[in-house]
């Protein structure tokens, strides 16, 4: 699963051939949590209400990227890094 994006602490990752709906993952510390693409809300796990609402804000403003390689990732090719959180 590689890492699209790395900021303050948060690692964003898109497994390849993953389970619908589209949806990337996010990591800091010992938090893990499941976001979707189309709607920017948390679908599973647990992080921390900053954290979140960075990840949040971060998806919504890459939505288009996160679709992208998603669509990438389900055809098992290269995914490409998007910009952090500034």
């Amino acid at each position: 699963m590689p890492v699209i994006c790395s900021f303050r602490g948060i690692k964003i990752t898109i497994n390849y051939n993953d389970h619908m709906p589209p949806h990337f993952h996010a990591y800091y510390g010992e938090y893990e949590c499941c976001v979707d693409i189309d709607e920017a809300e948390l679908l599973t796990g647990d992080m921390p209400g900053k954290q979140l609402k960075m990840i949040l804000a971060w998806a919504v403003i890459h939505q288009d990227e996160l679709k992208e390689n998603w669509e990438l990732a389900r055809k098992k090719q290269e995914l490409f890094a998007i910009k952090p959180l500034n």
